[in-house]
């Protein structure tokens, strides 16, 4: 397939049916991505039978493979794998090198998929919550292993030597599944709670499993997406994979294993045990073995749960083995059956050196050597492609003698093979540094909440007309024998307002300021349009606010920075990763804006170590580069001084001046730094809030960078407002605060976000449990043991002291503990943490200082005192403090023994457990928006509005004023709002319970059905109401028919359409939208049936007995017929 691909592109450049000149675009000469590696694999076997695909395995034996390096070691496994339809286990040293291998495979064998296959930590008996991303990942490749799928396991010696129950064993206790299986359905589902399941609703991550009616929803531990089974009686109608997020089908299952999450059994096999009919690969066996002896040394705990380096090579399936070496020595417990030297040669690291590269290419090129360049993005490729052409090099879209050929792709460095004539070069080794392309796992990106969501009973809304209210619940009421549901809701003195289901769009859930409880309102309105009335003033002066900020920034001057030069790309080059598509999207969308002459507002939103800083440094680059200064603003001392280390590092070597000021400076350095900062002679100031005083100086300033954006109040952010009008800003948040998001989704500033978790990130293991001291004591002595620290988080100054005693009497006495917090003098927390930094203490018992940005890759167990009475943003950050190496991080969320939280701490630990995957910041942030609501990010003034009318009535009223507002200073028309059209055909339209049980699930379908505003979309949402709870009974049928003619006669402008006995009355809530519609011109079938009313509003009435037949099927193409007459007036005139 690879070989026709190549042809068809060699055909087009070679001109049949247009000329080359015609088509080809400067990438046209790059063959696209996973096409060369599985080419250039056939195309070596084909020259060379000892290296035909499989050609080692001849008869299944040992084989040593020596000289292999980087890729080559790559190419040889995909050579052996070729033959192979089952899987594939890599052992080798470590993490570093597995992000090699599997960058390397996936070049070679883009269609085979990798597997990781991580450490799992037993949890403590008592602990009640515990997350699942790393056993989810081993079944997933123990699943595979099982199946004998083709798909290629990763491990490190560390990982492949674990203890596992023995596949027989594990085996027995999964479930598995055939179409057209009968099976007992309340045995099926006490098994599955038995394997570790657990029931819910609404299935939204791994371990869930809900039902309804017929239909069952699991979500296997060991798959990457849940399954929907369909019964008739007991037989399985069929399977179906979903996708958790959209809760729609992928794709069909004839035949499902569903894997245990707790199983019984003794622990006696390893990962190689599983292999029957694979291949097996050792990597570098002695550096295997010595990383497995300083695992032992350091987790003494975990050594009991896995085997010695001896047993390990003993063990597991030898019927095909390949072993690679670089040098050739014995292999203590292996016998090799052959010896093989690997033909080929790591290709030289040019380091930028150009000349000298194409000098040695065109002596290769002249001796008949082929040549393929393998390069990942495109500034590099028009770099290499520029000097090729330069040099006079021919180009070819086809590997062949004395041409070069270019393709897009990532390799981790080239090689030669003098046997064949072939040099792979990667982009690399011309331009001097290798990037590690990360690949981001299934399972990361978390599930989007809906904005505002669930109703629960109690909880407080609401109601356009009426005001606050509390929600009693769902009623089906019938009335002269139809059957509705309405939405009940109480209001002050025990009135009850029963809203029909037509009318839902004008609810929503009351988000006040966090500890307030709202006053129910008076029904009958008087009262609540006072209330709605006081806050449409302030509100709308917030509006004229906002916008005169945004309009000035618009009409403000500002600087276009120069597009990038060579500067900016050797600077990127310099980054040691490949970039993730997130990254590169924001940077993209960043330079823009800076490019244009208007001054830049730009939010960044990304999870904890997703790359943000890198993001913003080359801001800061294409700042200095084009003339001016940046200004970077951090929110703590300790923070500034990180961020100057790194910028530091990054940019010096390309001359740029960086200089810090914050409290651990003296006033003499101080002094100099602002005289310089006045001359110009500093390019980047990074600083905390005292960098915002108005007898700082810049010469030149261009860019203002603000991290951590949500720890700044409002007065500092005014105050940098204020001064900021014509430079760009760039604002960095994990998760941003509420204000701040809800302004970037409504669109008033520009927003990127970045929701790839780089792949050396693991999932951290987060418990959340009662605090315990043997847990405490436990958790600490096991970080000190594998020499690391931990951070104990107690946000108390008052008690601090105290609970260090407290911790000196319960930990060994050669554990170290030492103070951190806030109020310390600088200088002092300064020493701290940098003797924190050097390792010279065991535990920082600390304040949530900590939160904002220290990265320490050596403290990887983190310890939360009263979680609860956190902010969830905060709890957010601080879990990805840890994490930052390649070892396991462990992150303990304690409430005290015996407290019942309040409902705010519960949803906030709960929201944890739920976002538990790298990730979830973005996410965490619109859940925080409902826990603890908006109010005093935007003032005082405004906090009292909020409390009064709700979060989401304001959002709705603040963006109706700032359209008004946009409309009157642009003398333009109001933007018009579609009716909210209420349809009553008093027939049975609704979401009977034979169908939907559940509340939650039909309030869901009831108020997505309100927001659909095209036929389309309610087509699409009956779609997914099938695939998620089957057959729609009539009454659902009907509902969504109605409502398909409800969003068209929106779109006319329609108010109601009434069913009053003999007649249909539809009343018109606005005729601007059939402006031209001549009723005379429509066709005699509607003529005869429609009487229209004389008077205002305008009105018709439609004769029942001259329908024949469906209602509303006749309606909805009565208002089709509408549409098209309008469409040709339009037209004619």
């Amino acid at each position: 397939m690879e070989e026709q691909v190549i042809r068809n592109i060699a055909d087009v450049q070679s001109g049949t049916g247009k000329t080359a000149e015609q088509t080809q675009k400067p990438e046209d000469k790059l063959l696209p991505e996973h096409v060369m590696g599985p080419f250039l694999i056939r195309e070596i076997s084909r020259d060379n039978p000892q290296m035909e695909e499989g050609g080692f395995y001849r008869d299944k034996k040992t084989v040593q493979l020596i000289g292999a390096s980087g890729t080559q070691k790559a190419m040889a496994a995909a050579m052996a794998c070729g033959e192979l339809d089952g899987p594939a286990v890599i052992v080798a040293p470590s993490a570093r090198d597995l992000r090699y291998w599997e960058m390397d495979l996936h070049f070679f064998m883009p269609e085979r998929k990798c597997i990781v296959f991580p450490v799992i930590e037993k949890a403590d008996a008592s602990v009640n919550f515990s997350s699942t991303e790393r056993l989810r990942d081993r079944m997933r490749a123990l699943s595979a292993i099982s199946t004998g799928e083709p798909v290629v396991i990763l491990a490190t010696s560390v990982e492949a030597a674990q203890k596992l129950p023995e596949q027989k064993t594990l085996l027995s206790q999964c479930i598995t599944l055939t179409k057209e299986d009968c099976i007992e359905r309340e045995d099926f589902l006490a098994r599955l709670t038995g394997m570790g399941y657990e029931r819910v609703d609404q299935v939204e991550r791994c371990g869930h499993f809900s039902v309804r009616g017929d239909i069952i929803d699991i979500f296997p531990i060991n798959k990457e997406h849940p399954l929907r089974i369909e019964f008739f009686d007991d037989e399985i109608d069929g399977m179906r994979w979903f996708n958790e997020d959209t809760q729609r089908s992928i794709r069909m299952a004839d035949k499902a294993i569903i894997f245990p999450i707790s199983y019984e059994g003794k622990e006696t096999a390893i990962l190689s045990d599983y292999l029957k009919d694979g291949l097996l690969i050792l990597d570098e066996p002695h550096r295997g073995e010595e990383q497995l002896k300083s695992y032992f040394r350091e987790e003494k705990e975990n050594a009991l749960r896995a085997v010695s380096w001896k047993e390990l090579v003993a063990s597991g399936n030898k019927k095909r083995e390949l072993i690679f070496s670089l040098i050739n020595r014995s292999l203590p417990g292996i016998s090799c059956h052959q010896s093989e030297t690997w033909p080929g040669q790591t290709m030289t690291n040019y380091q930028r050196q150009i000349p000298l590269f194409i000098t040695e290419l065109q002596n290769l090129l002249s001796h008949g050597w082929k040549a393929a360049v393998v390069i990942p993005d495109r500034t590099e490729y028009m770099e290499i492609e520029g000097a090729l052409s330069e040099a006079g090099i021919p180009v070819s879209m086809e590997l062949e003698a004395g041409k070069v050929i270019l393709a897009r792709d990532a390799i981790s460095g080239g090689f030669e093979l003098p046997n064949q004539k072939i040099a792979l070069i990667a982009a690399g080794d011309i331009l001097g540094r290798q990037k590690i392309r990360r690949f981001s796992r299934a399972g990361n990106k978390g599930r989007q909440i809906r904005y505002f969501s669930d109703l629960n009973v109690g909880d407080y809304v609401v109601q356009d007309t009426h005001g606050i209210g509390r929600y009693i619940g769902l009623r089906t009421i019938e009335l002269e024998g139809v059957h509705r549901d309405y939405v009940t809701i109480q209001y002050s003195g025990g009135d009850k307002l029963y809203l029909p289901m037509n009318q839902i769009s004008t609810l929503e859930k009351y988000i006040g300021p966090e500890g307030t409880t709202p006053v129910l309102s008076k029904m009958g309105g008087a009262q609540w349009d006072r209330v709605k009335s006081k806050a449409g003033k302030s509100i709308r002066e917030l509006a004229e606010r906002l916008l005169k900020v945004y309009a000035e920034r618009e009409i403000t001057p500002g600087i276009a920075f120069d597009k990038d030069n060579v500067m900016q790309r050797e600077f990127e080059d310099s980054f040691p990763y490949i970039e993730t598509p997130d990254q590169l999207s924001a940077i993209q969308k960043i330079k823009e804006a800076m490019e244009k002459p208007q001054p830049m507002d730009m939010l960044l939103c990304g999870d904890v170590g997703f790359g943000k800083t890198e993001v913003a440094m080359r801001a800061v680059f294409k700042c200095v580069v084009s003339g001016y200064q940046a200004m970077v603003l951090v929110p703590t001392t300790v923070l500034s001084q990180q961020h100057y280390k790194n910028f530091v590092k990054r940019m010096e070597p390309f001359g740029v001046r960086v200089a810090v000021l914050n409290r651990f400076v003296s006033p003499k350095e101080k002094k100099l730094i602002l005289q310089k900062l006045a001359a110009g002679e500093i390019d980047v100031i990074i600083g905390t809030h005292a960098i915002l005083n108005k007898k700082i100086h810049c010469h030149k300033l261009g860019l203002l960078v603000v991290d951590e954006e949500q720890r700044f109040g409002v007065v500092q952010k005014e105050k940098w407002k204020s001064w900021s009008a014509g430079i760009d800003v760039l604002a960095l948040s994990a998760t941003p605060i509420p204000r701040t998001l809800h302004m970037s989704l409504t669109g008033v500033r520009d927003m990127a976000t970045l929701t790839q978790a780089p792949a050396n990130r693991h999932a951290i293991q987060t418990y959340v449990t009662e605090y315990d001291d043997n847990l405490v004591r436990d958790a600490i002595i096991r970080e000190k043991e594998r020499h690391g620290q931990t951070y104990f988080i107690y946000n108390r100054i008052d008690t601090i002291e105290a609970m260090q005693h407290h911790l000196r009497q319960i930990l060994p006495e050669d554990v170290s503990i030492v103070i951190a917090h806030g109020r310390m003098d600088g200088r002092q927390l300064e020493d701290i943490m940098v003797d924190f930094y050097a390792g010279k203490f065991d535990v920082l018992l600390c304040t949530t200082l900590i939160e904002n940005g220290i990265d320490q890759p050596n403290a990887n167990t983190m310890l939360v005192y009263d979680a609860d009475r956190l902010g969830l943003s905060q709890i957010y950050q601080m879990r990805g403090r840890v994490g930052r190496s390649e070892k396991i991080a462990r992150a303990y969320f304690f409430y005290r023994k015996g407290k019942i939280l309040s409902e705010v701490a519960e949803k906030r630990l709960d929201a944890i457990r739920e976002f538990t995957e790298l990730g979830s910041g973005f996410k965490i942030a619109m859940r925080d928006l409902e826990i603890r609501g908006a109010g005093n990010l935007l003032g005082s003034a405004q906090h009292g509005n909020i409390a009064n009318i709700g979060f989401s009535t304001y959002c709705t009223m603040l963006e109706d004023a700032i359209n008004t507002l946009k409309a009157e200073r642009e003398n333009k028309p109001k933007p018009k709002k579609l009716p909210a059209t209420i349809v009553d055909f008093r027939q049975d339209a609704y979401l009977d319970p034979k169908y939907i049980l559940k509340e939650e699930a039909k309030m869901e379908i009831y108020r997505r059905l309100s927001l659909a505003s095209t036929e389309e979309e309610v087509s699409d949402l009956l779609d997914e109401v099938i695939d998620r709870f089957g057959n729609p009974t009539a009454p659902v049928i009907k509902l969504f028919n109605s409502a398909k003619v409800r969003t068209k006669a929106r779109h006319l402008g329609i108010g109601s359409i009434l069913d009053e006995g003999g007649h249909y009355l539809i009343t018109w809530a606005d005729t601007d939208f059939i402006k031209g519609w001549n009723p005379a011109r429509l066709p005699v079938q509607y003529l005869e049936a429609i009487h229209i009313l004389p008077g205002a509003p305008s009105r018709i009435q439609i004769d029942k007995s001259k329908i024949r037949k469906n209602v509303l099927v006749w309606i909805s193409e009565l208002f089709t017929s509408i549409e098209q007459d309008m469409g040709k007036n339009i037209k004619n005139s």
